[in-house]
This record gives C-alpha cells, sequence and structure tokens, in this order.
C-alpha cells in the first residue's frame, strides 16, 4: 500500500508516494506496482513502456517531456541519490513554469508520480545513479520536447553549474520557445 508523502502543484498533479518495504533475515520485498493503487490516487494508465537509465556523477538528464502522445511517468530511483525536477509546461494551468524539486534515493522507498503536462529532469548526485519509470506513452521522437535545464526563467536550484549533457540537451529550447510553440495552448488540457 503506498501512503501519499507529498502532492503539489495547483491541482495536486504531481505525486511523491512511499511504499512498504516488508523486511527480514534475508533482506527485503517491496511491491512497487498494483493498479488498485493507481485507481485509488487516481494515476492515469495503463503503463505501455519501462526504461532504466544510468548516469553518473555531475549528469543531468532533461528536462523533457513528451506532447505527441502525452506521456505520464511513475518513476523510481534504484540506485544511488539524484536531484529530480519536475516544471509545469502546461500555458493554461496556474502553476505554468513552476517546479517542485525533491531528493530521491535508492534507500527511500519513494515514487514520483510525474502526469502528461510536466517536464522532468535529474541530476546525478552520486558515482552511480540509476532511474526506472514506467510510462503511460510510448517513447515518440517527434512528439518529444527539451528544455533547458538552466533557463533563468524556471529558476530551478540545481545542485551544480557545470553538468554533463548531452547533445539534444546543450540545444533545448528555453521555456519561453515552447510557451509560443501551438501545441503548446492544447497540451495537457484532456488528461
Amino acid at each position: 500500500m503506498w501512503e501519499l508523502v507529498q502532492a503539489v502543484f495547483a491541482d495536486s498533479a504531481v505525486k511523491l508516494f512511499r511504499y512498504r518495504r516488508y523486511r527480514d533475515e534475508r533482506g527485503w520485498f517491496a511491491e512497487i506496482f498494483r493498479l488498485e493503487e493507481l485507481q485509488r490516487w487516481g494515476i492515469g494508465g495503463p503503463f505501455v513502456q519501462e526504461n532504466h537509465s544510468r548516469s553518473r556523477r555531475g549528469v543531468i538528464r532533461g528536462l523533457h517531456f513528451q506532447h505527441t502522445p502525452p506521456m505520464g511517468k511513475l518513476l523510481r530511483v534504484t540506485r544511488g541519490r539524484a536531484f529530480v525536477v519536475e516544471v509545469d509546461v502546461r500555458p493554461w494551468s496556474p502553476s505554468c513554469g513552476k517546479h517542485f524539486s525533491v531528493e530521491l534515493s535508492a534507500r527511500e522507498p519513494l515514487l514520483l508520480w510525474i502526469p502528461p503536462g510536466f517536464a522532468n529532469g535529474f541530476c546525478a548526485l552520486t558515482h552511480a545513479v540509476e532511474v526506472q519509470y514506467l510510462c503511460t506513452a510510448p517513447y515518440h521522437p517527434d512528439g518529444e520536447v527539451a528544455v533547458r535545464w538552466d533557463d533563468p526563467e524556471l529558476q530551478i536550484p540545481w545542485p551544480i553549474r557545470k553538468p554533463i549533457l548531452s547533445a539534444r540537451d546543450h540545444a533545448a529550447w528555453w521555456f519561453r520557445d515552447w510557451l509560443r510553440h501551438p501545441m503548446a495552448q492544447q497540451f495537457g488540457r484532456t488528461e
């Protein structure tokens, strides 16, 4: 069973959950995915793809989101520690441009629900960081947008100044450019 730790943004869209670990002399067991828990907390689905990334210390991945088809993510850190950020990218939302950040660790049994309409990114804080996430839509490169991690308009307090970035993240859009995109006005309205 999941316990709600925090719900953020005007519509409580992004949710942080704690799941139970059952410990004994062998170690521990945890139930990560259960359809009834998703339904109980109003989390959309179904999940159609699972991704797993590994990053070294100093890497920033993001800020990424997918508008076509819209993608939600259920995320957890399975190794190391990461500074995880969500940004509301829905132009019509009262919290558009606002961010939420949290440090997630493999030591803590936490899950983060990121619905469609939010950009996600993280910074690897330890030698090796692994992040696993279930997705509500398959990856579609033509529908993905990357927003600059260091956009001053977003005021994200990243824990490093000179990250290791992919070529795509180096060439990411400014947040203002996303807001001007024709797809932006409808994005997230029906999710």
